[in-house]
This record gives C-alpha cells, structure tokens and sequence, in this order.
C-alpha cells in the first residue's frame, strides 16, 4: 500500500463482526490491480468490534464511535479518516470473488461528469441472482422506483454500462472531489434513503452516475433490521416523506407529501392492522408525523 491509496474502502460494523471479518479478507485476497486501504467504522456495536478487528487486522484503520450515527453518520466518520483519491462505500454483510475495482476507476475517469458508480451487485446466497445493475428514476409523486435486473439470472443480459440516476448504497465509488462539491452523505435520514437523497446532489451538482458490470459485488441483504421490523417500517415510512420535503418542488412537492402521509399511509396501517401487525401499524404513523414535522436538515447542500 502506498501513502495515498487510490481506493479508501469504507464499511459500518453494527454487531457483525463476523460479516466484517469476511469482507476483510474476501477484499485482501483478490484485490490485486489497486492500491487501498480499508476503514472499519464500529457503530457502537455491544462488543468493542473495532478493537477486535485492530488486532486480528493491524494494518485495518478502525474507528469506534460512542454512538450509533446511523448510516450515513457512520460513513461520514469514514471520510473523514480516508486519504484515498477514491471513496469506496461498501456494507460490511458484502464480500469480492474477483477483482473488478480498476474497471470501476476506469469507468469513472472516462469522463470529468461521472462522479459515481456502483458495480453489479448479486445476491450472495444461491441461485446468486441479480440484486442490482442500475436503478429506474423515482416516481415524481409517489416516489417509487426499481432495481434493474432485480431477480434475474446473472446470464449476460445486465453487463452493458449505463447511467443510472441513483446508486446502490452498499457499494458505490466516489470521486473525493464529488464530495468536496456537494458535501457528506446527510445525516438527518440515519438508515434508508440517504444515498439516495446523496445521488440526488449529485446530479443536481452536474455530475453523472453510472453503472459498470466489469466488477461484481455479491450481498448477503440486510441482516440487521429484517424485512418487516418496526425500525424498518418507521425509517422508510419518515425518510421518503423527508426526502420530498427536501427534493420535490413546488405541486410535486405537495402532492407527495400527501400523498405519503394520506394514501400511502393509510394502505400499510390497515395491512398491518388487519394482519395484527400493530407495532407495525404505530411504526407507520410515528414516521408519518415525525416525517411531516421534522425540520428537513438546514438545507441541501
């Protein structure tokens, strides 16, 4: 490694130790085309995880930090430790088989508008289909959108490059000058969507996003908040109200807002409702009302 890696790899340790470990040395054993160096960012996990890994892994940076700052604060500690020319974001529950990073850079250095890109991205568990390769835009009311590819059979059909107009949060890449531009990932959303809201500055900043299928990332999805756990429910039921708060315009903006808070709202409480899910169904409206009054960040950067 050199003193100024190209690549600074950052990853949140939130009680998976194991999961982190793998990522260490799924990246050490195949990474061979660029330098980097890896930053391990303990989230204030039960066990001191951080100094855990220092000692199995002396040449990991590790961070522990005395509170849980969610996603984005967690890698904004990261950032500001990395030295690399390259930020790399990557969620601890990911691992490599191939090294595909220097296709990522190339991406990226092929013009000055690309910012960003994410690399395709399966899942790890068989049959290893297609978790990501780019996303549709969202929806300018509803705000909805969909992974490209989602489900699919990795066969060939998801491996031309193309823009994307957001990344995936679990591994992207970013130019440090991207940035210095528009700022650190915003803190206010702690878990969903601030990557998305990220990418949103981004190309709002000028900057293209992009999609490059050379360099595959396999993800073992979310093992920490579960499918239809109540800190699921409240954060993306609060953060997409935030993110069009902070991102919608005008009728856009309005319609939205009711949209979530009226009709959006209403189906999901009385599906869970129905089923006798109702800490689901309190976790819908306390991320109604806190997404509706919460002061959306001084601004957007």
């Amino acid at each position: 490694m050199t003193d100024r890696p190209q690549i600074s790899f950052i990853t949140i340790c939130y009680n998976g130790c194991n999961d982190t470990c793998e990522l260490i040395e799924s990246l050490k054993k195949n990474i061979h085309s660029v330098s980097y160096e890896i930053i391990v960012v303990d989230n204030a996990s039960r066990v001191d995880e951080a100094t855990v890994i220092s000692k199995c892994y002396p040449d990991v940076i590790t961070l522990r930090s005395k509170a849980n700052l969610g996603f984005s604060g967690g890698n904004n500690l990261g950032i500001h430790l990395a030295k690399g020319k390259y930020i790399f974001l990557i969620n601890n529950d990911t691992y490599i088989e191939t090294d595909g990073f220097r296709s990522l850079i190339e991406r990226l250095e092929s013009r000055p508008e690309i910012g960003a890109v994410s690399p395709k991205i399966r899942f790890a568990f068989p049959p290893q289909n297609i978790q990501f390769s780019g996303f549709t835009p969202l929806t300018p009311i509803t705000l909805r959108n969909n992974p490209i590819g989602f489900g699919h059979i990795d066969d060939g059909r998801f491996d031309t490059p193309h823009p994307s107009p957001y990344l995936h949060g679990a591994a992207m890449i970013i130019k440090r000058e991207v940035i210095e531009k528009v700022g650190l990932m915003p803190e206010i959303y702690f878990l969903y969507y601030e990557e998305m809201d990220w990418c949103t500055q981004m190309t709002n900043a000028g900057y293209e996003l992009w999609y490059e299928p050379r360099c595959t990332i396999f993800h073992k999805e979310s093992q920490s908040t579960g499918q239809l756990s109540k800190l699921r429910t409240y954060y993306m039921t609060r953060n997409r109200l935030l993110y069009a708060r902070r991102n919608r315009t005008g009728s856009h903006r309005l319609l939205s807002i009711l949209y979530q808070s009226t009709i959006a709202a209403g189906k999901n409480s009385l599906q869970f409702a129905l089923k006798g899910r109702f800490d689901l169904f309190f976790a819908v409206w306390k991320g109604i009302v806190e997404g509706v009054f919460l002061t959306p960040s001084s601004s957007i950067k």
